[in-house]
């Protein structure tokens, strides 16, 4: 059982998750709210359910799962529709996260939730003892986002305007963990961070 949890998120294309995944070599258990979501509206579950009373059955595909590109046409650019939407998944991702969390073997469990700060920060996680903030500057990201995704600069600064400006994220950062060099210089902060964690937790 661990009650000592720390909250990891970023930016899109931060590195967060190259950083859990190095938390998770060095033994911790990483609850990650992509997954949380996904299985919030599950088929069968009462997620879906509540989703498809909210937006209609043209939001299913043809397996009766949730046809994620007809949601997110549907909340594109509607402010009031993606509230809904995230009212219906968010606090089943969170109860998930915090019993996954709980669940967890080890000194200290980590929750990876990409959209943190702008799902409620600490308050909507009261739960977390710490928020790590995975850092990088803003053409990094870009960069990153063109390369990975295959998309135009122009695409780039679309999608990271649609998140969390970087200064809302650092407002809520306890940690912060600068990811702008190679994937080998994060073995030594990630091991400080580790041992840090690992002695608050004992404590």
């Amino acid at each position: 059982m661990s009650d000592f949890i720390i909250g990891v998120t970023g930016g899109v294309a931060s590195g967060k998750s190259v950083v859990t995944r190095r938390f998770e070599e060095l033994g911790i258990v990483v609850a990650d709210a992509d997954v949380a979501a996904r299985a919030a509206v599950a088929p069968g579950s009462d997620g879906l359910a509540e989703v498809v009373e909210a937006f209609g059955s043209g939001v299913l595909g043809a397996d009766g799962g949730l046809d994620r590109a007809a949601m997110r046409q549907r909340v594109f650019g509607d402010e009031a529709a993606r509230r809904r939407l995230e009212s219906i998944i968010h606090p089943r991702v969170r109860i998930a996260l915090h019993s996954a969390c709980q669940a967890a073997s080890g000194p200290y469990a980590i929750a990876a939730i990409p959209l943190l700060a702008e799902g409620g920060g600490r308050d909507a996680y009261p739960w977390l003892a710490r928020i790590l903030v995975v850092d990088v500057p803003v053409a990094a990201q870009r960069a990153r986002l063109m390369a990975r995704d295959g998309v135009d600069a122009t695409l780039a600064d679309r999608m990271i305007a649609a998140q969390a400006t970087r200064a809302a994220r650092l407002a809520v950062a306890d940690d912060l963990l600068i990811n702008d060099a190679a994937l080998d210089a994060l073995d030594e902060p990630i091991a400080a961070l580790d041992r840090r964690y690992r002695a608050l937790a004992g404590a």
